[in-house]
């Protein structure tokens, strides 16, 4: 253990033994740990900050919408309307899709990725 953490371990256990501690609140609640596995490494600060800041980024807010609108879609008891709904639901993941700004068929793990780059890469 280095000065640095030799010293911060003592101001804490100060802090402890005079009751500092004591009225923080959340105090004695579970902790809310957030699983940002699943964020690229690169991008999880600048996610958690606009998190922090109640500002998700596009796509991220219409996969909430979109997972709202599936969950009011179990409530809807018209088989109509449900079909009417079903279809705005189509939209948004059809809108979400389209964000990537590629054609899915273009993907690396698609047999025409791999055709393209033949014929386009420069041999």
């Amino acid at each position: 253990m280095n000065s640095h953490e030799r010293i911060a371990e003592r101001k804490i256990k100060e802090a402890l033994e005079k009751g500092d501690f004591d009225n923080l609140p959340g105090r004695g609640e579970p902790l809310i740990l957030e699983d940002d596995s699943r964020i690229p490494e690169d991008l999880r600060m600048a996610y958690k900050v606009l998190k922090n800041a109640n500002c998700l980024p596009p796509e991220i807010e219409l996969r909430k919408e979109i997972r709202q609108m599936e969950d009011l879609l179990e409530t809807i008891p018209d088989e109509k309307e449900k079909y009417h709904h079903i279809k705005r639901i189509n939209l948004k993941i059809t809108q979400l899709n389209m964000m990537g700004h590629k054609s899915p068929l273009l993907e690396k793990n698609q047999l025409y990725y791999s055709k393209i780059i033949d014929k386009t890469v420069w041999k």
